[in-house]
């Protein structure tokens, strides 16, 4: 696998203007080891092939891969991000947001189409397949029952510690927000600073006036300032899953109902990490291990996080309230 990760990464496409036909544009894609051609009409779509070979289809076939193409440029620090995937989750960025997007004939298909071609398509494009097995998720930690900022930074690495999770590095908020993470909490990182990353800028987060990015608070004293934090969880080795109980569960009896199942309550990072790395959905809310409620959705629809796929957070609601089931998570043995 390693290997064909090798040559993805070799794997370029060059659009050419082709000079004795002024409206078509030529798509030539440079492999390696060898030479495909693809055609496409100003303003018309092309489609910039790229697979797996047969024989590493079962890891392409899984929801933990993550899809990435990149506009290339001669400066590798110019070069543009075109499109990530994985699992259910896609995002398009710059100009190409809303006209690019897989073609997914198949299991090892990872082909980029584009739509309505410009004369600001021409260039060199990458295609790069990753194992999902190596990917981490962020998420974000509030703790009850007071809300948010109310963790210096020894709370927060206790925070995420309890999450089985550690203080997400700048590089892995930064990440995240190349991903499509939008959040207006400020939150600890590892080396002391407080950030946020903001994908949508509006007027009640900070202004609108700074473009989207991930915006600081600089290094605020660590024993007297508090905030959220960003935690970064690895992938689980076990099963998060709804436990189908006939009532609705007060915090304590959802805490033992999973025990009875032979499991434990799921924290905050199995629910993310499920979520990010398993497409998990279900649009029913659950107690989870720190006294909130959660549920995951991973393909938006009416009355179900509409807009957009995410971890929805209902509250920290009375733990004896009987209103809502429960989540857990099996460790493999």
């Amino acid at each position: 696998y390693t290997n064909q990760m090798e040559r993805m990464k070799n794997k370029h496409l060059i659009l050419r203007v082709n000079s004795e036909e002024p409206k078509v544009y030529k798509f030539i894609i440079m492999f390696s080891s060898f030479l495909d051609k693809a055609f496409a009409d100003l303003g018309g779509n092309v489609t910039l092939p790229c697979r797996l070979l047969s024989k590493d289809a079962m890891f392409f076939g899984t929801i933990g891969i993550r899809v990435k193409w990149t506009k290339v440029a001669d400066d590798e620090a110019l070069s543009e991000d075109v499109l990530l995937s994985m699992g259910f989750h896609q995002k398009t960025y710059g100009s190409f947001e809303g006209r690019v997007f897989l073609q997914e004939h198949d299991s090892e298909d990872a082909s980029l189409i584009i739509t309505d071609v410009s004369m600001a398509d021409m260039g060199k494009y990458r295609c790069e397949i990753i194992n999902g097995v190596e990917e981490t998720v962020l998420c974000s930690h509030t703790p009850p029952p007071v809300g948010r900022y109310n963790l210096n930074f020894p709370k927060a690495m206790q925070a995420c510690q309890g999450q089985d999770a550690s203080v997400a590095t700048f590089d892995q908020l930064f990440e995240a927000w190349k991903g499509g993470l939008d959040w207006c909490n400020a939150g600890w990182l590892n080396d002391g600073t407080v950030q946020y990353p903001i994908t949508k800028p509006r007027q009640n987060c900070g202004g609108t006036k700074n473009g989207p990015g991930v915006r600081s608070y600089g290094r605020p004293d660590k024993q007297i300032s508090r905030f959220d934090v960003f935690c970064f969880a690895s992938e689980f080795n076990g099963r998060f899953y709804w436990l189908v109980q006939p009532d609705r569960l007060t915090f304590d009896e959802a805490v033992q109902a999973c025990i009875d199942d032979g499991a434990e309550i799921a924290k905050v990072g199995h629910i993310y990490s499920a979520w990010k790395l398993e497409g998990y959905d279900r649009c029913d809310a659950g107690w989870l291990a720190d006294g909130s409620v959660r549920y995951p959705i991973a393909r938006p629809r009416k009355n179900c996080s509409p807009t957009e796929a995410a971890v929805r957070f209902v509250g920290f609601p009375d733990k004896m309230q009987k209103s809502y089931g429960v989540y857990c998570y099996k460790a493999d043995q």
